[in-house]
């Protein structure tokens, strides 16, 4: 299967099944020197990992990682670095009935035709399990861009509609509810249309906003590797991801350029914008300010409301999926969208020290 790998300098392979032994990832152009222990990379895992409220599947999976490779005494060694995650409460009895059958919204159909077969306990690579390694490959990257002052961060934007209100922000209080959203008030609002939803034996989609801070000025190439492009890509391949915006996004087709551009000012000895309409990316490299990013979630497929669907013989069916699911995907893939993000910055950050001889020739000057 192609397209496990991601990145050019700072490379990532992701591996494992949902319902396999274990899954993991390998982090490869990591530099040596750079501090990281387990800790840092469970706090991580710690946020995506099931169980953690109502709104998450109740998998008791404690998504434990254990470094393999690449770090000795606290220290990377410029080596790959291996992690595993091994699964634990796996139940493919659930899956049993969904042996001969297509779960609508999910990949089962499209994968069968592609390779000829699926692994139907929970869809294999196709589960969103599978973002577990990435959560762990992205906090090596997040790690790095700390050490060089970049900081990545998301939260919830918005819940089945319901959105958060900008003048209530705060940081303080994504970290106190169960949604990830920066707005107690709208957190408590979705939680709401959640019971809802899920009384109905229905699911909800919602919006994760991510924030790139510090990034400096010409990350990203011109033309096909271009910043946004990459970035779009990156947050495009988690599984649900069905949109991705940067800056005011479709908005801007809405707008006019006499209020669309970012007019530009000096700050000291610094060129700064007024605004921020283009979510810190023009021509594809980052112009110094904050990068803003929103991906789109579907609902959760897997509901236990009857829906009509075919088997793998072509007769048509009806199907209520039982099991353990999310009926929201939204909260676990804050920490998704912030992993893919710093992934990508952290590969084109690496890939612009040799834009310019200047810089070549000053590093390697003696």
């Amino acid at each position: 299967m192609a397209g496990s790998e991601f990145g050019t300098i700072f490379r990532v392979t992701t591996w494992g099944e949902s319902h396999g032994k274990a899954i993991g990832a390998v982090v490869d152009g990591c530099p040596a020197g750079l501090s990281l222990c387990e800790a840092d990379i469970q706090a991580c895992l710690d946020r995506r990992k099931p169980g953690q409220s109502r709104y998450t599947t109740a998998r008791a999976e404690g998504d434990q990682v254990e470094i393999l490779s690449g770090v000795f005494e606290g220290k990377t060694t410029g080596t790959p670095i291996s992690m595993i995650i091994r699964n634990q409460d796996q139940r493919s009895r659930d899956y049993g009935n969904l042996m001969e059958v297509y779960r609508p919204g999910h990949a089962d159909y499209t994968f069968d035709l592609k390779y000829g077969f699926r692994d139907y306990r929970g869809g294999g690579r196709s589960s969103g399990r599978e973002t577990a390694g990435r959560v762990a490959a992205g906090a090596v990257a997040a790690k790095l861009l700390e050490s060089l002052g970049i900081r990545v961060r998301a939260y919830t934007s918005s819940i089945g509609g319901i959105s958060i209100d900008r003048n209530r922000f705060s940081w303080e209080e994504m970290e106190k509810n169960r949604l990830y959203m920066p707005d107690r008030k709208a957190a408590e609002q979705a939680e709401k249309l959640l019971e809802q939803r899920m009384a109905e034996k229905d699911s909800v989609g919602g919006v994760v906003e991510c924030l790139i801070m510090g990034m400096p000025v010409g990350v990203g190439e011109p033309v096909f590797e271009k910043l946004d492009a990459c970035l779009a890509k990156a947050i495009m391949s988690i599984g649900a991801v069905k949109g991705v915006e940067i800056g005011d996004g479709f908005l801007a087709a809405k707008s006019c350029g006499s209020a669309n551009n970012d007019g530009f000012y000096m700050d000291g000895n610094k060129v700064k914008k007024h605004t921020n309409h283009s979510g810190g990316i023009l021509g594809g490299m980052s112009d110094g300010s904050e990068i803003r990013i929103r991906a789109a979630f579907k609902p959760t497929p897997s509901i236990a409301r009857p829906q009509q669907t075919v088997t793998r013989s072509g007769d048509d069916t009806e199907i209520a999926i039982t099991g353990r699911h999310d009926p929201v995907i939204v909260p676990r893939a804050v920490v998704v969208v912030e992993s893919m993000a710093a992934l990508t910055a952290a590969d084109l950050l690496l890939q612009s020290m040799t834009s310019r001889l200047d810089r070549i020739q000053k590093f390697f000057s003696l």
